[in-house]
């Protein structure tokens, strides 16, 4: 096997794996998530309270269901009909007021003029400390393995009403949930967990390529040294 043999075959293999890597990464980049806040929303009772959630890169989620809830909450153990109901549904382009929970009946809002480009926060009006806790936005359809984030609920009644409070989404705040929160079997787990495999196992093929290439025999060695000026010639593209 020639220089010029053994260089093409490292080529060749370098590209085998370089440009499924290249894909892989390219189709992470693309992925959409649905990101809530890393901070907690702190309000004084009978505040106005928006909690921000958003589907980024935007996209329309106006024709989607979502789903607003407190994952605390579960049903009752001794009643296998109970259910639990929603903070706020909205699914077939309106909310669905049947199956939310009576606290918050006439209390909450989407923004729906902003669906189309992926706002899904929550209005909350005059909020008391039983509204405090941990909120789950959750898209069930939409194409992505972050289906969902979780943005907390804090009222403090030593703080002084305020009107409406709001904590901005950014990207020092922005939330994707990991692997220590709580993941529902509908989906939520990260991305990039998943993609952690398919690039250990491209990286293990590229090593495996070049110390094949690598490994040059003895016999083919010795003919490298009988055959100097040949293989000059190949570097050279001379005509010898």
């Amino acid at each position: 096997m020639g220089v010029g043999e053994f260089s093409y075959r490292i080529s060749i293999s370098t590209l085998i794996v370089v440009f499924p890597l290249l894909f892989v990464f390219r189709l992470a980049q693309g992925q959409l998530h649905v990101v809530g806040s890393l901070q907690p929303v702190v309000a004084a009772p009978g505040d106005d309270v928006i909690l921000p959630c958003q589907v980024e890169p935007a996209f329309n989620v106006a024709r989607l269901t979502v789903e607003w809830s407190k994952p605390d909450l579960r049903p009752d153990p001794n009643d296998r009909l109970s259910r639990v109901e929603y903070v706020h549904l909205y699914r077939d382009a309106h909310e669905v007021p049947d199956m939310k929970l009576p606290s918050y009946i006439g209390r909450t809002a989407l923004f729906t003029d902003s669906l189309r480009e992926g706002n899904i926060s929550l209005r909350i009006t005059n909020v008391t400390q039983e509204d405090e806790g941990r909120y789950r936005c959750f898209i069930p359809k939409l194409k992505s393995q972050t289906r969902f984030s979780i943005v907390r609920l804090i009222v403090d009644p030593s703080l002084t009403e305020t009107g409406t409070t709001e904590t901005q989404l950014g990207p020092e705040n922005s939330h994707v949930p990991d692997l220590n929160e709580e993941i529902d079997n509908k989906g939520g787990s990260s991305e990039r967990c998943r993609l952690i495999p398919v690039v250990v196992l491209c990286v293990f093929i590229l090593l495996c390529f070049a110390v094949g290439g690598c490994l040059i025999t003895e016999s083919q060695k010795a003919e490298l040294k009988k055959r100097p000026i040949e293989l000059l010639c190949a570097r050279a593209h001379w005509n010898c």
